[in-house]
C-alpha cells in the first residue's frame, strides 16, 4: 500500500484508524487538545507519507506513533494545568492528580508502552514497532509499568 500525493486517498487509508489516533492523542496530550494534536499528527502523516514503509509495520502503528510524538509536547502543559487544582473539582483532581502523580512516576519508555497497548488498542507486535523495539520487551515494559502503577495507586 503507498500513500501517493492523492488527499482524498490518503484520507480514506487514515481514516480507519482516526480512533485510535483520538484515544492516543487525549490520553498523551488531554481530552481538550485531542483535536489539535491530531490534526499536528495527521498534517505531519501526510507530509511525510513518503516516509511510510509496510514492511516495517501496519500504518495504524505509523499514524500511532507520530500522534504519540506531537502529544508528548502538548503533556508538559496538562501536567502543570493538573497540579494547579481548582476549589470547585476537588475530588475529580485529586483523583487525576494521583493518576497524573503516578504516570509520571514511569519512564517515557514504559508511558509509551501503556498508551500504545492499553489506550490504543495496539497488539504486542505493533507496539513493539512504534516503540522500536522486540515483543518481549514490550511485555516486560508493560508488566513493570503496571506493578508500579499498582504501587503507586494503592
Amino acid at each position: 500500500m503507498g500513500l501517493t500525493g492523492d488527499l482524498a486517498a490518503f484520507y480514506a487509508l487514515v481514516a480507519p484508524h482516526l480512533d485510535k489516533m483520538s484515544r492516543v492523542a487525549a490520553r498523551l496530550g488531554g481530552p481538550e487538545n485531542r483535536d489539535d494534536v491530531i490534526q499536528d499528527a495527521l498534517l505531519s502523516a501526510w507530509q511525510h507519507r513518503d516516509q511510510f514503509d509496510p514492511e516495517r509495520g501496519s500504518l495504524s502503528a505509523w499514524l500511532v506513533a507520530i500522534t504519540a510524538h506531537r502529544a508528548t509536547t502538548v503533556r508538559r502543559k496538562v501536567v502543570r494545568r493538573l497540579t494547579a487544582p481548582s476549589p470547585n473539582d476537588a475530588n475529580d483532581i485529586e483523583t487525576r492528580l494521583d493518576l497524573a502523580d503516578a504516570m509520571r512516576s514511569l519512564t517515557p519508555r514504559e508511558r509509551l508502552a501503556i498508551d500504545c497497548y492499553y489506550f490504543a488498542g495496539l497488539s504486542v507486535s505493533e507496539s513493539a514497532r512504534v516503540m522500536g523495539c522486540s515483543d518481549g520487551t514490550v511485555k516486560s515494559t508493560l508488566a513493570t509499568a503496571r506493578d508500579r502503577l499498582r504501587a503507586q495507586v494503592r
